[in-house]
């Protein structure tokens, strides 16, 4: 339990910030394979699964 007057983060906002650092590391080791200097724009949405989302979310 947090100390009485200590901020704590809900529980929603930890969720968000631990997907966020778990996309992050997907880029990094996305890149780190990566033949070239940079990551392309569609491998980058690959990585981040957005192609999947939009159709999950019917766009």
């Amino acid at each position: 339990m947090a100390p009485p007057g200590t901020a704590t983060v809900p529980a929603d906002q930890e969720r968000v910030a631990l997907a966020e650092i778990e996309l992050c590391g997907e880029l990094i080791i996305a890149a780190s394979a990566a033949d070239g200097e940079r990551l392309s724009a569609d491998r980058i949405d690959e990585v981040l699964r957005v192609a999947a989302e939009r159709a999950v979310r019917g766009r």
